[in-house]
């Protein structure tokens, strides 16, 4: 068979040729001592790209999240997040085991959380019934595909610091976003106490996530990643792709964006398709099937043409490129839906 196309994700990307010789030659030692000296290095790029204080390598981007979390909180907190952010529908309900907190999710159209929205739910100090607010929650680029403005995440940020409340972001494809309002990252990044941003996502890097923020917010942190079983010893090994993520594949997102315009072109006048092409600013391309599809049939179909994709839920179907995903894939896939859909 043909190479595979696997569009599930952008975290199915493997690690670029560089990627893996950088691994081999990395200078390692025992993290954990603090003497790891090619993470080291990572961590303070990290910071100084995002334009903070200090950054902790992390083992996944859930881990990082769920980490800010609980360093920034006390367990019986609240935390806002977006409804259907990641935090409160991908991470397994971790924030109630790990933080001990509470979220209360907001809407959030377009990953958008409005200053009304998030006043209304901040708590009042005095009263004994009440939790604390500890923390906001934002996330850019969206889960949904679609990226907050730096006007939108102002206006956030401002209502937190009226409130005294911290602002935590999901970054995970925070370059993404980067490259799509086309700012450098620490502009988004200046809207947060603390970020965290995925290495192993559209970045390509096997293994491993940053967590950003103040020097002793990272200093808390990281003793508490050892409490979660997030000390690694040799990690050099895996710091070093990420500094190529970083250095190198941050730079060259515009063109999986531009790949994942070209899927959704491609796709939009077939028949019973529907793209959203309002959720085209990163690398995802959403559609609806406007009439019933044999999911069966179709995901059999995808994969004997050596095609990796997730089904369709509730209707809607999610593609994702990446590194690994150039016009010429773009082509056979719109070629083998246009088969399946049409047959």
């Amino acid at each position: 068979m043909t190479e595979w196309i696997d569009v599930r994700s952008d975290t199915v990307t493997h690690p670029t040729p560089a990627m893996r010789a950088a691994m081999a030659a990395a200078p390692v030692g025992d993290d954990v001592y603090g003497d790891d000296p090619t993470v080291s290095q990572l961590e303070q790029r990290a910071a100084s790209v995002l334009g903070k204080d200090a950054a902790l390598f992390v083992p996944s981007g859930t881990f990082g999240n769920q980490l800010a979390l609980f360093t920034h909180c006390d367990q019986g907190d609240e935390v806002i997040a977006g409804e259907d952010s990641h935090i409160v529908w991908h991470e397994v309900g971790a924030a109630a085991i790990i933080a001990g907190v509470n979220l209360r999710p907001i809407p959030a159209p377009r990953g958008v959380l409005k200053p009304e929205e998030i006043r209304r739910r901040i708590r009042p100090g005095g009263d004994i019934h009440l939790p604390r607010t500890s923390l906001l929650c934002l996330e850019n680029a969206y889960s949904s595909g679609q990226v907050v403005s730096l006007a939108d995440s102002k206006a956030a940020w401002e209502v937190a610091q009226e409130a005294g409340i911290k602002v935590h972001l999901d970054g995970a494809r925070l370059f993404n976003a980067a490259a799509a309002l086309q700012v450098p990252a620490q502009q988004i990044a200046q809207y947060a106490d603390s970020v965290m941003f995925c290495l192993s996502k559209g970045l390509a890097a096997p293994v491993g996530s940053m967590l950003v923020g103040a020097t002793d917010f990272i200093e808390r942190a990281r003793k508490k990643r050892k409490l979660m079983g997030g000390g690694l010893r040799q990690a050099g090994v895996l710091a070093a792709p990420g500094l190529l993520a970083l250095d190198e594949m941050s730079l060259r997102l515009g063109v999986d964006h531009a790949n994942a315009r070209l899927l959704a072109e491609r796709i939009q006048h077939l028949p019973g398709v529907t793209v959203d092409m309002d959720a085209l600013d990163i690398n995802m391309v959403f559609f609806r099937f406007t009439r019933p599809v044999d999911v069966a049939v179709l995901m059999a179909g995808l994969q004997a043409r050596g095609i990796k994709a997730n089904p369709p839920e509730q209707g809607l179907m999610r593609l994702v490129t990446h590194w690994q995903v150039g016009a010429a894939e773009v082509e056979r896939i719109a070629q083998a839906l246009a088969e399946l859909i049409t047959a």
